[in-house]
């Protein structure tokens, strides 16, 4: 079995997730220097609800929090979580205006993007993954939002899938937000992903409905590249 690697997302989802992005740069300077020491695949700190949450209830600069991070961790590249079209907003932007907020994020310290679309709808995704390979410094990964209805199935995934690898993604992430997606389910998707792509797979869960130990578990078992905790 391959070594798997773990992304860290405490920075970003750990406090979104349990404390509404509330905490504050001063609160996680004194432990970025060990966190970097250890070893992660990657350490997400930026993107998602932190943007907004630093202005609208911190009164904290996001792109100094983003400068602050980087300098303290020299190691472990720094990923954010990118809302495609939606660049980290609640309505969808132009394509130029996508462009350039991917470009200042990059150069600020972001090494790594992950794009996802709530509707996994890769044209909503197409502008920044593309932003993202035209810097020519950055991993770029795609994203599949799971959920389960009659149209959520291993076909439609994989399909989806297949149409991000095409435009380029450097890795593909399974984003399991709710915490829905079953051992046994995450298996059979790992392995059916695993089949049909070239590039890494990598698992993000929770713990809402009390199983998300076992859904790393079993997607390890199924050959998953990275994990988040």
């Amino acid at each position: 079995m391959a070594q798997v690697k773990i992304t860290e997302t405490v920075l970003r989802d750990g406090h979104q997730s349990i404390a509404a992005t509330r905490m504050r740069l001063r609160q996680m300077l004194p432990v970025l220097e060990a966190m970097d020491d250890i070893g992660y695949n990657a350490l997400e700190c930026w993107g998602g609800a932190t943007f907004d949450t630093c202005m609208r209830f911190l009164d904290e600069d996001p792109w100094e929090r983003l400068r602050t991070i980087k300098k303290y961790v020299k190691k472990t590249p720094l990923q954010m979580l990118f809302r495609g079209q939606n660049i980290l907003g609640y309505r969808h932007y132009a394509d130029d205006v996508v462009y350039e907020f991917v470009n200042r994020a990059v150069d600020n310290g972001i090494d790594i993007i992950r794009v996802f679309d709530a509707l996994n709808d890769p044209r909503n995704m197409e502008a920044a993954i593309k932003a993202a390979k035209d810097t020519k410094s950055v991993h770029v990964q795609g994203t599949l939002v799971y959920t389960i209805s009659p149209i959520h199935t291993l076909e439609s995934f994989t399909r989806v899938a297949g149409e991000l690898e095409d435009m380029g993604v450097d890795s593909v992430c399974i984003k399991d937000m709710s915490g829905l997606l079953a051992p046994y389910d995450a298996y059979n998707l790992v392995r059916m992903l695993k089949k049909h792509l070239r590039v890494p797979i990598e698992l993000h869960t929770h713990c809402t409905c009390g199983f998300g130990e076992m859904t790393y578990l079993k997607a390890i078992e199924a050959g998953v590249d990275i994990i988040d905790c």
